[in-house]
């Protein structure tokens, strides 16, 4: 009778090229037991059966299937997973497919922004003219909700109103709110217009002081990072000795309007400094 292959703990690590803390988490786990374990010096031994099973343990491992998970098969007698198990993996894996090739369309673009972003100059320093703006303040749900409110509700009424905006055409918002909140944000939305109009429940007319010094840094991508072009440019004001010294103007040059990808939304950020 053909006596059967034993290995020490370490050779079958080698030759199979896995850790010995691995085989011992396999072991804990209760799905690759050692043929045999020395009562009196603990050495444990593998055998070639343990090679085939470890190689199944791998493939498993390989297609998905969690320790949790073939531990289970082990238990049920089944060395291979059903078509029912493997089918629901099919589906987990296009499932996952879907998200990483939204997550990599979503890393494209930003890298694509961002190249965009630095083939600009990333501040100037400009001075903003006396204007008169058509005005509407709302507390809007989210910073989502502003597209649709200028486009369904602002524009519509202003159009209906007969307003005029000079060319090239210069709109902003400031918020009032007294701290961050990502909803209830009471925000005014302006528009620039060649003259006054008459104020309804709608739009206010009204007019904006000059700035004779603003420092512009242009933010390309959706609102919800526009924390970062705000710590870049307080940083740079710091550098340059500069400080507040009015409200901020967000100014919006390609939005929800123009371009359905927000990594290509151009916002123009605008600070009053002295």
């Amino acid at each position: 009778m053909r006596e059967k292959t034993k290995l020490k703990i370490g050779e079958f690590s080698q030759m199979m090229q896995v850790t010995v803390k691995t085989l011992r988490h396999y072991e804990q786990k209760g799905i690759l037991f050692p043929c045999e374990v020395d009562e009196w010096t603990g050495y444990r031994y593998y055998s070639v059966e343990q090679m085939q099973r470890l190689n199944t343990i791998r493939q498993l491992q390989s297609l998905g299937f969690s320790l949790d998970e073939i531990k289970e098969l082990y238990e049920d007698g089944a060395c291979t997973p059903s078509v029912e198990q493997l089918n629901e993996k099919i589906e987990k894996t296009e499932q996952q497919l879907q998200l990483l090739v939204a997550r990599r369309s979503q890393l494209v673009n930003w890298v694509n922004a961002h190249k965009k972003f630095k083939t600009m100059d990333k501040f100037s320093i400009q001075s903003l003219p006396e204007i008169i703006v058509a005005s509407h303040r709302e507390v809007i749900s989210d910073y989502a909700a502003l597209g649709p409110l200028c486009v369904e509700k602002i524009g519509p009424e202003m159009q209906r109103l007969g307003c005029k905006c000079p060319a090239p055409g210069y709109c902003f918002t400031i918020e009032h709110n007294k701290e961050y909140s990502p909803t209830d944000i009471d925000i005014e939305y302006c528009e620039q217009v060649e003259e006054m109009g008459t104020d309804n429940a709608i739009i206010q007319f009204k007019h904006i002081d000059a700035v004779p010094k603003a420092l512009c840094m242009k933010h390309v991508g959706p609102y919800e990072r526009f924390h970062e072009s705000f710590t870049e440019a307080f940083a740079y004001m710091e550098e340059q000795g500069y400080k507040i010294a009015g409200p901020l103007r967000t100014s919006y040059i390609d939005g929800a309007w123009n371009q359905e990808d927000p990594e290509q939304w151009l916002s123009v950020i605008q600070i009053p400094i002295e």
